[in-house]
């Protein structure tokens, strides 16, 4: 039987073939494709910086991620050592992203089960942290921010007042969410003991993110492998006990609110001011107005412009602890100035292929909780 779609990120663009027995599920065949664009292949086209543009669209939920993990490998071949207020900035951002994320993920699966109310609260709050990402790029969406030697621009006058003012209201928010869903008695009953993974089975399964963390792994990159300036915050790592589609629900809801104190800390290293971006005199000199700068730095600010930054040859693999879980990016770097190969690690993929056996022996109506609770998004698996 050919199931769905369910899922507001899988409409049209899965299709998932059930064998049943009854109402008992067999087996799940996820088929892929239907999205497939070719992005690992479009890059190779472009120089490093008109690449970047490309990330946004993988996890559509979690745009900044992915750009973050792109710049990083980029600064990783080149060895740019990234100012301090951009890499403050992008964590600031990272973890805005990671509550857009869950507020959609939890949203939607409540949705998904049956609870619209939740669905509706989260949009609200989301449509608030959309107007920050715009605020520094112009886009609600694909903002292009985090670049490969910081992040485009500084922030605006009074941003972090009001930055400060959400995340002193969302914690209420956050309750009244709980409030309806942790203690729900169809929730819990829909929720608890289904698409249960124990923690060989996860790392068996290359889970990671809340997937892996669901099933009692304290495992975050953020702590284990940290970059940019993460190894300075104290925050938790929250972890399950059950490995089930419950657990993983308490996680995102946690995780939100470790996120508002990574930001709120962020917000007190921010208080100076500094460079947001890796500053190249030569490549800048032709902005000055003196007459005095060398015709080889008019070139290389022209060739800068014209043909993308000159990165060196060199190869590197980066990973961060993306929304979905570990988002890597194996990228080579040629002479021609554009990327030779780039290679995406996406959680979804690997989160997807575990379908078959989360919805083995469970009912028709559990794989809707199954794919809400793998919070996957098309754009990355599929690319």
């Amino acid at each position: 039987m050919n199931f769905g779609p369910q899922h507001p990120a899988a409409h049209g663009v899965l299709r998932l073939v059930l064998e049943l027995e009854g109402e008992v599920v067999k087996s799940a065949d996820p088929h892929i494709g239907l999205l497939h664009r070719g992005t690992e292949k479009l890059m190779e086209s472009k120089n490093f910086l008109q690449a970047l543009p490309y990330l946004d669209r993988l996890d559509y939920v979690s745009m900044m991620a992915q750009e973050h993990t792109y710049s990083l490998a980029v600064e990783h071949i080149s060895n740019i050592k990234v100012p301090r207020r951009a890499r403050i900035l992008r964590v600031i951002f990272a973890e805005i992203t990671r509550i857009l994320n869950h507020l959609l993920a939890v949203g939607c699966h409540a949705m998904d089960v049956g609870a619209m109310t939740p669905f509706l609260w989260a949009f609200e709050e989301r449509e608030k942290l959309m107007e920050f990402y715009e605020r520094v790029s112009g886009a609600r969406m694909h903002a292009a921010y985090i670049r490969p030697g910081g992040v485009s621009m500084d922030i605006p006058y009074n941003f972090l007042d009001d930055l400060f003012l959400f995340i002193n209201q969302f914690s209420d928010r956050i309750d009244e969410m709980e409030e309806m869903l942790s203690t729900n008695r169809i929730w819990k009953e829909r929720l608890v003991n289904i698409g249960i993974i124990t923690a060989s089975e996860a790392i068996d399964l290359g889970c990671s993110g809340v997937m892996i963390r669901g099933s009692g792994i304290p495992w975050d990159l953020r702590k284990t492998q940290p970059y940019e300036i993460y190894s300075e915050l104290n925050f938790i790592v929250p972890v399950g006990s059950n490995g089930d589609c419950y657990d993983r629900y308490l996680i995102r809801v946690e995780e939100m609110r470790q996120s508002l104190r990574i930001i709120h800390w962020c917000i007190n290293l921010l208080q100076s001011f500094g460079p947001v971006k890796v500053i190249d005199y030569n490549i800048r000199a032709p902005l000055r107005s003196s007459l005095k700068k060398s015709m080889e730095s008019v070139i290389a600010h022209f060739k800068y412009f014209s043909e993308g930054a000159n990165i060196s040859y060199g190869e590197a693999y980066c990973a961060t602890e993306a929304p979905k879980g570990e988002f890597g990016i194996y990228l080579i770097s040629h002479e021609t100035g554009k990327p030779y190969r780039c290679k995406i690690r996406a959680p979804g993929f690997n989160h997807l292929q575990a379908i078959d056996f989360m919805s083995k022996n469970h009912l028709i109506a559990d794989v809707v909780t199954i794919v809400g609770t793998q919070d996957i998004v098309f754009g990355e698996i599929d690319r």
